[in-house]
């Protein structure tokens, strides 16, 4: 069965009126809000659900450009298609928090909008969840694969940005001016199993041997002791 939906961090929100009329009015008022799960459907943004507390109510399907950080009008008001780069690429989705880079300084290059800078929340990212079923999708394709860094942009808007269209500074890290990455897109499918000369089908030792094993400096294990010896 297909995941579709994850829970998020707790974020207090504020939602844009109009997307709870429907786009039809409510525009220029806000409601507070929490925010509670993901889903992620292939082709489309993805969707967010939030409490409304003033009315004891779960309000479900808004994009993320339904969002500010503070009840007003945002002086720079980016578009959804500046907010999320990418459609979600397939139902199965998960979320993690990146701790390691969770506190660093972001900045995002949007589309239409220049360079906006903001602070990380969390990831989510999407995977293929049956093995059984056919993997239409793109999401564990090296070359097409995305993920989508959830953020609270300067203007007061939150925003879901890949890898490749942001840059991370930390004071202990990173230099004063850092270099501009020339990395190309990975596109290899990396795995340790075929294509090696090796094949171990005739043997039933614990301790077995490869080709070419122990002609390197680590020649002797003691398998009593749990340690590599370096041979002479």
């Amino acid at each position: 069965m297909s995941h579709l939906i994850c829970n998020i961090p707790n974020q207090k929100v504020w939602v844009r009126r109009e997307y709870l009329r429907d786009l039809r009015d409510g525009h220029g008022e806000f409601v507070e809000g929490h925010w509670v799960s993901a889903k992620s459907i292939p082709g489309r943004a993805f969707y967010f659900e939030t409490f409304l507390p003033e009315y004891g109510a779960l309000f479900d399907k808004l994009p993320i450009s339904a969002f500010v950080a503070d009840p007003k009008i945002p002086s720079v008001d980016m578009a959804l298609p500046d907010l999320q780069f990418w459609n979600c690429m397939d139902y199965g989705v998960t979320c993690i928090q990146k701790q390691f880079i969770g506190s660093m300084d972001y900045e995002v290059y949007t589309k239409n909008h220049g360079i906006i800078k903001g602070s990380y929340i969390a990831t989510l990212d999407n995977y293929h969840v049956n093995g059984d079923e056919v993997d239409y999708s793109t999401s564990e394709q090296p070359e097409e694969h995305k993920s989508f860094n959830l953020l609270e942009l300067v203007n007061g808007q939150f925003a879901l940005y890949p890898n490749n269209r942001m840059r991370l500074y930390d004071n202990s890290l990173t230099p004063k001016a850092p270099k501009t990455p020339d990395f190309r897109v990975s596109s290899q499918y990396y795995q340790v199993e075929n294509g090696n000369e090796y094949r171990l089908g005739d043997t039933e030792e614990y301790y077995y041997d490869t080709i070419g094993e122990g002609q390197g400096q680590l020649e002797d294990y003691t398998p009593s002791h749990g340690v590599l010896s370096q041979g002479c």
